[in-house]
């Protein structure tokens, strides 16, 4: 087994490792979770609700968020064999813990879990990426880094290896099989204004810099199909002052996604989502877009001290776009290029259309709401009025898009004509007709998981042995 890894050593694993490791999967209790996480101490079982998440309700929250567009048969999959593909990476290695903090907050002495999210990979994306090359590399594997996949070479019909630049040199690498793992193209500035439109070059790159289209070319070049929303991508709110590309020490800490318990204003000084519209898992990955859309692509992020111990650790990292204050009037006049007297006035608007006689509670999405306003406030609505104050400046960052190449339920790529290209097969973000418009929080690196094991296994069972290249970012 061969892996072409674009990158240098240092910044493998593409995406993967600027994340927080968050993988969503069904699950029907406490003893699905312990079959995972079998070191859980007697007193976090008694403080912690960790529910259930049904192969239904994953089901229903892929179709809801992709407006009924995704894949039934890929999400199906990808619904069903969640769990023991999570499993199998334990038993490869992975270590999984309790998300407590950003997916449980303790009420009554009690954790309890929402939005189906409940673990993540022990030392967050970077940790997966270790744990991952660690067992591909027991297993035999070999890995070049900085090799650069830049076309596919056949023969009779059949992909029989790699073209690579690595070196300052090309050359061909024969293979069996190849699994394109190549991730997006919202590092490419050119293709995310050709596919996603105007204004796209002003967005950031979350991740890494090597997800740049090279698989989606490759392969559409000798035929495959292009599938999925092209025009679509995960793009977040991001710390406007964060660097182009992902930095792999703050990694995923530019993010800024407890915007549920506050409101967003963007320069004129006025809301423009629905802050608690839904559990921000399912919603984060596409106000980034919203953000976009604003003048100078710049948002804030405004919160009172009701709520400041419930943000996020990304709020408190030293690399952050922050200003506190004691008074609206001193925050807002600290806000760079807003307009201070209709930013006031929609603070003073929405605190008045609060509903304060519905308890607030940040674990359920708890009704707690607002009234008259054009941009309602549908759950979790507090009044701004309880010093300091503290603003957060965001723009749009681009995670990963949605556009990619059309597979079958055994991971083979399809061609134009709806036939497999032998020897061909992909996973993860390359992967098009999975995600549209949204995103349900941690599905993405389920979903590589799950079809990248199936990828593997229908790539050496084609062949009946293991004998299959690897092209990741």
């Amino acid at each position: 087994m061969t892996l072409l890894e674009a990158a240098p050593e240092s910044e493998r694993g593409g995406n993967s490792g600027f994340t927080a490791g968050a993988m969503r999967f069904a699950y029907d209790g406490r003893a699905d979770i312990l079959q995972l996480v079998p070191d859980l101490s007697e007193e976090q079982l008694a403080k912690t609700d960790f529910g259930s998440y049904s192969k239904d309700q994953f089901f229903d929250d892929m179709a809801r968020v992709t407006q009924y567009r995704c894949d039934p048969d890929l999400v199906d999959l990808l619904v069903t064999r969640s769990f023991d593909t999570l499993k199998w990476m334990r038993d490869k290695g992975v270590r999984f813990l309790p998300i407590y903090g950003r997916q449980a907050f303790q009420v009554d002495g009690k954790f309890t879990f929402w939005g189906g999210l409940t673990l993540e990979a022990n030392g967050g994306g970077p940790g997966l990426v270790d744990s991952l090359f660690d067992a591909f590399e027991s297993a035999g594997g070999k890995v070049f880094y900085g090799h650069r996949a830049i076309g596919l070479t056949e023969d009779g019909g059949r992909v029989t290896g790699v073209v690579v630049r690595a070196g300052g040199q090309i050359r061909t690498i024969s293979a069996d099989a190849v699994v394109l793992a190549c991730g997006g193209f919202q590092a490419n500035t050119e293709w995310r204004t050709r596919y996603l439109g105007p204004g796209w070059e002003f967005a950031k790159v979350r991740g890494t810099q090597f997800d740049v289209g090279d698989g989606h070319r490759m392969a559409m070049d000798i035929g495959a199909m292009s599938w999925g929303n092209w025009s679509g991508c995960h793009a977040v709110g991001w710390d406007s002052n964060a660097p182009a590309f992902g930095d792999r020490v703050v990694g995923d800490g530019f993010q800024k996604h407890s915007y549920p318990f506050g409101v967003i204003v963007n320069s004129r000084g006025e809301r423009f989502v629905d802050e608690g519209a839904d559990f921000r898992n399912y919603t984060y990955a596409k106000y980034g877009q919203e953000v976009l859309r604003q003048p100078g692509q710049i948002a804030w992020q405004v919160f009172d001290s009701k709520v400041t111990h419930l943000l996020r650790d990304e709020y408190r990292i030293r690399q952050v776009t922050k200003i506190v204050a004691p008074t609206l009037e001193e925050l807002v006049r600290r806000m760079d290029g807003i307009d201070e007297e209709q930013f006031l006035r929609t603070v003073r608007e929405y605190n008045a259309a609060v509903d304060q006689s519905v308890p607030f509670n940040p674990n359920v999405k708890d009704g707690r709401g607002t009234s008259g306003l054009a941009v309602p406030k549908s759950n979790w609505a507090n009044t701004l009025d309880s010093p300091p104050y503290e603003a957060y400046a965001v723009t749009c960052g681009i995670t990963f898009t949605f556009g990619g190449l059309k597979i079958d339920t055994s991971a083979r790529v399809i061609d134009v004509t709806g036939e497999p290209i032998p020897g061909l097969y992909a996973c993860g973000e390359i992967v098009g007709g999975i995600f549209y418009f949204n995103y349900p929080g941690g599905s993405g690196l389920t979903a590589g998981s799950v079809f990248g094991r199936i990828a593997g296994s229908a790539a050496s069972g084609a062949l009946g042995r293991v004998a299959a290249s690897t092209v990741s970012a």
